[in-house]
């Protein structure tokens, strides 16, 4: 039987926890719009967000420029 270990960054590096809470925030605002009944839709123009856009980064906010 194997068991799964997470992969743990070398002890030399340290963990950017400012960019966790970023990635984390980013992840909360997603689920926000989604409850919301945005998330497809773009911030600013209010046209949708195409769903290539979503799958290449689901935390997308706007549509490429």
């Amino acid at each position: 039987m194997s068991s799964f270990e997470p992969e743990q960054p070398p002890a030399s590096t340290p963990i950017d926890l400012d960019s966790l809470e970023r990635d984390l925030a980013d992840v909360e605002t997603a689920l926000a719009r989604l409850d919301a009944g945005t998330y497809w839709t773009d911030e600013v123009t209010g046209a949708p967000i195409a769903d290539a856009v979503l799958q290449a980064n689901p935390l997308a906010r706007r549509n490429p420029a």
